[in-house]
């Protein structure tokens, strides 16, 4: 090969009269959030919504059930309510973004300054909301599980026995399981094991396995030993089993419906102003919430082990 220098124009200074094509801010936080698209919403008026029990006692309502025409007295009774329901009040999850508007009037070609911090502030909002919905201590599903509805696992690991054993505690029409990803991933590997590997459904774009029909669905808001993203391969979390859905009695998200300057479900972007140093301010704000409408709504398997592997022979 030659060593001679080739006399022509070079790659850096070219550089310097190429328009660069680049991509909008990468968040690498971002979850495709599965649970507040198949979690049902309902919008309230005035961020108060209240669940209206009927007392459940030993016995039914005594009714007639005879052709017999010498029976003609229909049983009489009336069925009570709860006098002090539950009402659930709409929690806020509220950040400001600064904005110096002299970098948005200067550097705002191809990718508007503005439009992206705020974008990426909802998407960071959004991801917080989910996580709540599970972990919040007033309104979280962890939180509101009742004695009656929690499961141990039989040998800590996740075994298509336990999940079978949560079925038995939401048998009206379940929605889907919810699981860490780690978790998951154990309980594939007990399938495995097994040989019962997992049936998979597509739903909403997303391609999740099933147990006995009903989606087991990946967050990372149900922690591992209290972290999202643990580090070790061991860990112990929890599984839920949720039915969704005002008319089935089942868990709804709550949310303020008409707010001002609304952008999407509950979430607002206000405009505060601009002070004397030219820093525009935005308020960017979500209202929501999470109710149980009946204890048999929801279970919870817990004390999950998530680092238990298994050595295959070669076949």
């Amino acid at each position: 090969m030659s060593n001679v220098p080739i006399n022509a124009l070079g790659r850096e200074a070219a550089y310097q009269l190429a328009n660069v094509s680049k991509t909008a801010p990468q968040y690498a936080a971002l979850t495709p959030r599965w649970l507040t698209r198949l979690l049902e919403f309902k919008g309230l008026e005035a961020g108060i919504y209240r669940v209206n029990r009927v007392i459940e006692g030993d016995t039914p309502l005594d009714v007639l059930c005879s052709r017999d025409p010498s029976k003609i007295d229909i049983p009489q009774g009336y069925i009570d309510y709860e006098k002090r329901p539950r009402e659930y009040q709409l929690g806020s999850i509220s950040t400001i973004i600064n904005v110096d508007t002299k970098i948005s009037d200067v550097y705002s070609s191809p990718y508007d300054q503005i439009g992206e911090q705020i974008g990426l502030a909802i998407e960071s909002l959004k991801e917080r909301q989910e996580s709540q919905i599970i972990n919040n201590d007033d309104y979280g599903l962890l939180k509101n599980v009742t004695d009656s509805q929690k499961v141990q696992t039989r040998f800590g690991r996740p075994m298509p026995d336990d999940l079978d054993e949560l079925l038995t505690k939401v048998w009206k029409e379940p929605s889907f399981f919810l699981a860490h990803p780690r978790a998951l991933a154990a309980f594939e590997r007990e399938c495995t094991r097994r040989g019962v590997p997992p049936v998979t459904v597509n739903i909403a774009g997303g391609n999740f396995i099933t147990w006995r029909g009903v989606p087991v669905i990946p967050t990372d808001k149900l922690f591992v030993d209290g972290q999202k993203n643990p580090k070790g391969k061991a860990g112990k979390t929890n599984i839920l089993l949720v039915r969704t859905g005002e008319s089935k009695r089942g868990v709804i998200g709550l949310y303020q419906a008409g707010l001002p300057n609304e952008q999407s479900r509950g979430l607002s972007v206000r405009f505060r102003g601009i002070d004397d140093n030219g820093v525009a301010s935005y308020l960017l704000s979500i209202y929501c919430s999470t109710a149980i409408l009946a204890e048999d709504a929801i279970a919870v398997l817990e004390d999950v082990e998530v680092g238990e592997y298994y050595d295959y022979p070669n076949i």
